[in-house]
């Protein structure tokens, strides 16, 4: 649970400052830098992670992890320029990618699925304090002390986590030779990272249609071609392709992926209307998230009940029902309205994660053994992680481009547009009627941007229904396509874990 504060801190903490962040040290411009680069290097490690995990054990893996994380947070609170930032922040990502699958993991290695599905409601808690604690702690830290202490705090979460794993995690495993897939690991590396930077330069630097874009798609297609040619002939594959033959993780790994794109993208761009529409504070920007959080705890302790009862089909289905929900919310915020809309459609999105994401990672433990646990559960959060990548890039891309469209047409020295929304001392300097034509033009280019959330958002729910029915004990690896690939004991180990109470 400690371990997991870190991530959960991160993504309450984080948001509520980037604003002021873009506004000291270079503007709204690499503003979905920020989110990206560090989505891109934890997206790139998880399955590396996953799969490390499930050969060495979890322990060391989760340390290196945490060590990472803690080093990019102090990188990150001495950055002296958005670059180096968005540099430190990759080194965080990097760490990032270890933490979250892993400690899930772990959850899946010691509890049943009875205790699994009540014990998420615990963890779950961890996001709702961050949810409450991390908008008012980033915002008052921002306003009143400096956004380098947003960054800072991490470590002594850290810190603890360490000490408590040291002292009272304990794994036993038993020794065989390897072969790691390293050429895995660089084809799917490059792949992603081609992706992203196609999306991010796409709309904002190159244009869509030109050689530079083009090329690093065609690139990123090759090289997702050769992975999956190396994955069907290594001998311990990055990601078994296996894995992909049932139909629990196939549902699963799509509907992440989109629920990861309405995830970060409304944790990123929801602070930003608060602040650069509304007008508000870090601390007030951050507020208006807490309630994702909350929600989020309250459906996640309903949908372990929940699971037990009816089965995984009705939580998935609930949780897109309420994303639905929150995603037509956003598409009604404008700069006439009140923040009550996106409280309101930050309530949704919280209630829609917690019922789809714990029913659905619950679901895909359950459907594997424990030599596939580790990179199984590294896949789900691998694309939850790449929704929210390719999402943030998509989403900031696109803003980059329409409001600078709009924005031609106000008379403001060039550079000066986009960082005077973001200060409240430079925005008192403007005249009302341009201050209004700037909000108004901000607000238009998100409406765009939620309008992508919305879709992401339909598109989960028709996924979802495709969720097999059924009770939850009918999904256990023993019924598993999986599990009889897996038992050929391809080099996996068997790790005893215990906690020292």
């Amino acid at each position: 649970m400690m371990a997991v504060s870190l991530a959960a801190l991160e993504g309450t903490v984080v948001v509520t400052a980037a604003p002021s962040i873009a506004s000291q040290l270079g503007g709204l411009r690499l503003f979905s830098w920020v989110f990206s680069v560090y989505l891109l290097a934890s997206t790139v490690t998880v399955p590396i992670y996953g799969k490390l995990a499930d050969i060495y054990g979890r322990k060391p893996i989760l340390v290196t992890g945490v060590l990472l994380f803690l080093g990019g947070s102090l990188l990150c609170g001495a950055a002296w320029s958005m670059e180096m930032l968005i540099i430190f922040r990759a080194v965080q990502g990097l760490g990032a990618g270890a933490v979250l699958p892993i400690t899930i993991t772990i959850i899946g290695d010691t509890f049943s699925i009875q205790e699994r599905a009540k014990i998420q409601g615990f963890f779950s808690a961890v996001w709702g304090v961050a949810g409450i604690a991390g908008p008012a702690i980033g915002g008052l830290i921002t306003d009143y002390v400096s956004w380098r202490w947003v960054f800072f705090l991490n470590i002594p979460f850290g810190l603890a986590s360490l000490t408590l794993i040291g002292l009272y995690y304990f794994e036993r495993t038993e020794k065989r030779a390897h072969r790691l897939d390293v050429l895995g690991a660089l084809l799917l590396s490059g792949a992603i990272v081609s992706l992203l930077l196609a999306l991010l330069h796409g709309g904002e630097t190159y244009g869509w249609l030109v050689l530079e874009t083009l090329g690093l798609m065609g690139i990123s297609t090759l090289l997702l071609i050769l992975f999956i040619v190396q994955e069907g002939r290594a001998a311990e594959p990055m990601i078994s392709l296996a894995l992909f033959q049932n139909r629990v993780i196939v549902i699963s790994s799509l509907a992440l992926f989109l629920a990861g794109a309405i995830m970060f993208g409304v944790s990123s761009y929801i602070p930003l209307f608060e602040k650069g529409v509304f007008g508000g504070s870090a601390t007030e920007a951050g507020f208006v998230l807490a309630p994702m959080s909350v929600a989020w705890v309250v459906a996640a302790v309903i949908c372990g009940r929940l699971i037990l009862r009816s089965g995984f089909f009705p939580s998935a289905v609930i949780g897109g029902v309420f994303l639905l929900m929150g995603a037509t919310a956003l598409l009604l915020l404008d700069d006439d309205n009140t923040i009550f809309i996106a409280v309101l459609a930050a309530t949704f999105i919280g209630a829609g994660m917690g019922f789809t994401s714990n029913s659905l990672t619950i679901a895909v433990q359950n459907s594997v053994d424990w030599g596939r646990r580790g990179v199984a559960t590294a896949s789900t959060q691998f694309f939850r992680t790449i929704g929210g990548s390719v999402g943030v890039a998509v989403m900031g891309a696109l803003l980059n481009a329409r409001i600078a469209s709009r924005l031609t047409e106000i008379p403001l020295a060039e550079g000066q547009q986009t960082e005077i929304l973001l200060d409240q001392s430079r925005r008192a300097g403007v005249t009302e009627p341009v201050l209004q034509a700037l909000e108004s033009a901000l607000a238009a280019s998100l409406h765009e941007v939620f309008l992508v959330v919305f879709t992401a958002a339909a598109l989960c729910l028709i996924v979802l229904l495709f969720f097999p029915r059924g009770a939850a004990s009918q999904f256990g690896s023993s019924a598993s396509e999986v599990t009889a690939d897996s038992s050929k004991g391809r080099g996996l180990d068997k790790v005893t874990h215990t906690i020292q109470s």
